[in-house]
């Protein structure tokens, strides 16, 4: 990265935004940070040129603080807990202001997936000359690499599941549900939605006995790297364990690994394979 001007971030949950920031500050790149509350993590705040916490919907606000400090890219990172949107009084916990609000109600005559939401806060931000980059251009590293990433190889067993299961991901993928599937004896156990992945295998595990299933994790068909981008980490790894699961698959090139040899040393310990590919069949 040779561009030095100021990057804005949205900041959600998870360790992602944290990684970003420091690997901006060590380039000396001045990162303008928008922390959503209840969800970032307040290590953040030191680590940024600037720090400011959204304590409700305001699309306003962001612009503003983006553009006063002299932003004109910006990006996101972090786990945003979309099942807020969709909870029972929603206006009032969320407080948004107009702009928010008119964006929200436009978007009602489409639909609200994931793609749809984050392509219209993109568009609405480029109105005020803030384009939207991939966190990834600043910290490409975190990218997996292809290949069988812990001391155990999946059994012939977990290979025929995660082949039945790679094409129900992509599939998932496509429509814009989820990122996820879990399963057992080639037949899906669970699907993740707007839970999240770690949910969704507390889910699995609850429905298989905790008797062991594979879960497989793959980039949408045409991933915008920009968002939403296939993530695990170390709470990937507790989840498993915790509901029985024994392999995990992901999408080489197309997933961050969250703290790789923390995440890779706790799958060793429990005894879990875990392998990055490119396509079903290939490792």
């Amino acid at each position: 990265m040779t561009d030095r001007t100021p990057i804005g971030l949205i900041a959600g949950a998870g360790r992602f935004p944290i990684l970003f920031a420091m690997k901006a500050r060590e380039l000396g790149i001045p990162v303008i940070c928008i922390g959503v509350a209840d969800m970032a993590d307040p290590s953040l705040e030191p680590i940024c040129a600037k720090f400011f916490w959204l304590r409700r919907m305001s699309m306003g606000s962001i612009i503003r603080n983006f553009t006063r400090h002299g932003v004109t890219r910006w990006t996101m990172a972090g786990k945003y807990h979309k099942k807020l949107l969709f909870q029972p009084w929603k206006w009032l916990r969320l407080l948004p202001d107009w702009r928010a609000f008119r964006f929200w109600f436009s978007r009602m005559r489409r639909d609200n997936k994931d793609d749809s939401l984050l392509l219209g806060i993109i568009a609405e931000f480029e109105r005020d000359g803030l384009r939207c980059v991939s966190a990834l251009d600043i910290c490409p590293e975190l990218l997996v690499k292809e290949g069988l990433l812990t001391s155990r190889s999946p059994t012939a067993k977990e290979l025929a599941d995660i082949d039945f299961g790679w094409g129900l991901a992509r599939e998932m993928g496509r429509l814009d549900i989820g990122q996820s599937v879990m399963v057992r004896e080639r037949a899906c156990i669970a699907v993740e939605a707007i839970e999240g992945t770690d949910s969704c295998i507390q889910r699995a595990g609850e429905l298989c006995g905790r008797a062991g299933f594979v879960v497989v994790k793959v980039a949408k068909p045409r991933q915008d790297m920009r968002f939403d981008v296939p993530t695990v980490g170390p709470a990937t790894i507790e989840a498993m364990r915790s509901a029985g699961a024994t392999a995990l698959a992901i999408e080489a090139a197309k997933t961050i690994i969250i703290d790789e040899p923390e995440t890779l040393a706790l799958a060793n310990r429990h005894r879990m394979a875990i392998v990055a590919r490119t396509e079903a069949g290939s490792s």
